[in-house]
Parts: C-alpha cells; sequence; structure tokens
C-alpha cells in the first residue's frame, strides 16, 4: 500500500524527477513537462552529453547524481535508466521513500525485482511499472470490447526492423515482454504455459521469436515478433465465443466482428478509439497514484510476472539447436 499525499501537499504542485537522459528519459521529462499541477525538478545522468542534450530538448535542470536532485526536494521519480542499473537505483530511491515508476522491464532477474517489490511495500511507497503499451488507446479499446467476453486465443504480432541503439537484449526482453504483458492483461489470468521457439538469424541474441502460451483460465495465445521485417507492425487480434476483434496498434483502428449465423455472415464495426499519448497516459496514472495512495495501473507484481515469462521463453529447453549454441544468459540488460 502506497502512503498518500498529505491534503497540504496535494494543493502544491507534485515535484519530479526523471532519472536516465536517453530518449525514454527525455520523453519522460518532455511530458512531465507540460502537465498541470506538476513541476519537473530535472533529469539525472551522469553522462555529459546526456545532461546537455536534455537541456537542449527540455530545458530544465539537470544533475549528475541522484543525491543532488534529492537536494532539490524531488517527491516521485521515473526510473528510464539502463535495466542492470533498475534495482540499484530503485532501492536507492526507495530508502529515500520515493514514489517511482520503473521502465520495463522491472529489473534484470526476477529476483531483483521481487527485491524492488517488497522494498517498495514495506516503506509504504508508490511502485509502478511502465508498461506503456496498456496505455496504447487502441489497447485501451480492445480491453473495453472483451469485457464479459470469454476468450478463446490471442494472436499478437511486433516486428520492425533491427534497432541501431539495442545490442545487450533480444527481441524478447525489448518487445514480446509488452505483449506477454498485455495476455496477461486481457485474460486476467496467469500464463501456466510457454512454447518458445527462438533463432538468432543475423543477430547477436534472439532477433526471431514465435511464442506459443496457455494461461491458467485455458486461453491459447501466439506472439511472432522479430526484427527482420524493414517496417514496423503491431497488430492484436482476439476471438472469443461472440466476438472477434482486429487492432492496429500503429493507425490505431479497432474493428469487431459480431452476430455469427450459421449461413457465415457477421457484422462488423469500428470501435472508438481515444487519442491520448501513452506515455502521457501513464504518466497521469503514475502520479494519480502516488497522490491518491491507490494501487497503480501497473503493480510491481505485475511487472515481476511479466518479466518471469519472458526469462523463461530465454530459458527453455524447447529451443533449435542452432539458437541454443549462443543462449542467451540469465541476466536481461537494458
Amino acid at each position: 500500500m502506497s502512503s498518500r499525499i498529505s491534503a497540504l501537499e496535494a494543493a502544491r504542485p507534485l515535484r519530479v524527477g526523471v532519472i536516465g537522459a536517453g530518449i525514454m528519459g527525455s520523453n519522460h521529462a518532455r511530458v512531465f513537462a507540460g502537465l498541470p499541477g506538476v513541476e519537473l525538478v530535472g533529469i539525472v545522468d551522469p553522462l555529459p552529453a546526456h545532461r546537455s542534450r536534455a537541456t537542449e530538448f527540455i530545458g530544465c535542470a539537470t544533475f549528475a547524481t541522484l543525491e543532488e536532485m534529492i537536494a532539490e526536494g524531488v517527491q516521485a521519480v521515473t526510473i528510464a535508466a539502463p535495466t542492470h542499473l533498475h534495482h540499484e537505483i530503485a532501492l536507492g530511491c526507495i530508502g529515500r521513500k520515493l514514489h517511482i515508476l520503473v521502465e520495463k522491464p522491472i529489473a534484470s532477474t526476477v529476483e531483483e525485482g521481487r527485491d524492488i517489490v517488497a522494498a517498495a511495500r514495506s516503506a509504504g511507497v508508490t511502485l509502478m511499472v511502465g508498461h506503456v503499451e496498456r496505455f496504447n488507446p487502441a489497447v485501451a479499446a480492445i480491453k473495453t470490447a472483451l469485457s464479459g467476453e470469454d476468450i478463446l486465443s490471442i494472436a499478437i504480432t511486433r516486428v520492425g526492423p533491427f534497432p541501431p541503439r539495442m545490442s545487450n537484449v533480444g527481441v524478447v526482453i525489448d518487445l514480446a515482454v509488452h505483449d506477454i504483458d498485455l495476455i496477461r492483461w486481457f485474460t486476467e489470468s496467469d500464463i501456466v504455459e510457454v512454447q518458445p521457439q527462438l533463432s538468432s538469424a543475423v543477430a547477436e541474441r534472439e532477433d526471431i521469436a514465435l511464442l506459443q502460451f496457455r494461461t491458467a483460465s485455458g486461453v491459447l495465445a501466439h506472439i511472432n515478433t522479430n526484427w527482420l521485417t524493414p517496417f514496423k507492425a503491431r497488430n492484436v487480434t482476439v476471438a472469443t465465443r461472440d466476438k472477434y476483434v482486429m487492432g492496429d496498434l500503429l493507425t490505431r483502428q479497432v474493428t469487431e466482428c459480431f452476430g455469427f449465423r450459421q449461413d457465415g455472415s457477421y457484422s462488423m464495426r469500428h470501435l472508438p478509439v481515444g487519442h491520448d499519448e501513452p506515455l502521457r497516459a501513464e504518466l497521469i496514472a503514475f502520479l494519480d497514484a502516488v497522490r491518491s495512495g491507490a494501487t497503480p495501473a501497473v503493480t510491481g507484481d505485475e511487472g515481476v510476472a511479466s518479466l518471469e515469462i519472458a526469462i523463461r521463453c530465454l530459458e527453455s529447453p524447447a529451443r533449435p539447436a542452432a539458437a541454443s549454441a549462443r543462449k542467451a544468459p540469465r541476466r536481461v540488460a537494458g
């Protein structure tokens, strides 16, 4: 349970900071700087070049260390540093009673993730994990369409070209972990069976992943992800007993087929989809949880559960021999 902001504090702007001035951290700071009721204290990054870029991009203060930013009076932070630093940084922030949002994945290992969850619970601070795809308006529309439905199967495609910034993780941690979280969220059920097929075609780590799952509720799910497709594609299809839902997460178009008849005919309609920037919606949800003390939209336990399934995919013995020769390590780095 997170600690509630007092009435006096709630009347003042919430003082927030960002740890990590890379692409994601800079975007966090940009959004914070434009939110009402929020005062962006600044960004922490040990690299002078990153701090200079953040100053030019956002015009906010920058700090070389977390201690410098804390001295300016910060109440909540987002952690957008490399994944292998999440554990140390998160525990340091929690020890100072700061509310935190940690970018996905929550940590490098399940054990580290559980450490973060336990520390936040003990300290009574808000901990949210940055699975931003949940805040994509198309995903939200799909989730609404599935309310009360008996889900049978889910198929998700998340493909694109190799990202130059990526060097120390493969597609499972970089891409598929988004969709593992979505499968758990859509079904409101744990994943109990994992059948991965991985290959390292052109990259050092796996760049093709075909992942099959079964949830505790009996839903069959499939993720197709790779870095070999020359264009980005993000598609979700969900079959239920009464409807078939199709969503394009890039164009934000969601279509629902329903009213199936014995002659094979059916009805179709486009569902309303919002226009919010997913990152903005995510950070607003985080700040709302900080102010109210309510359970955050993506809990630490949920972040750990998705990471655990991703690592199971990497460690499964059901891998091609060629890929197994380049077995991914237990730890993942961001």
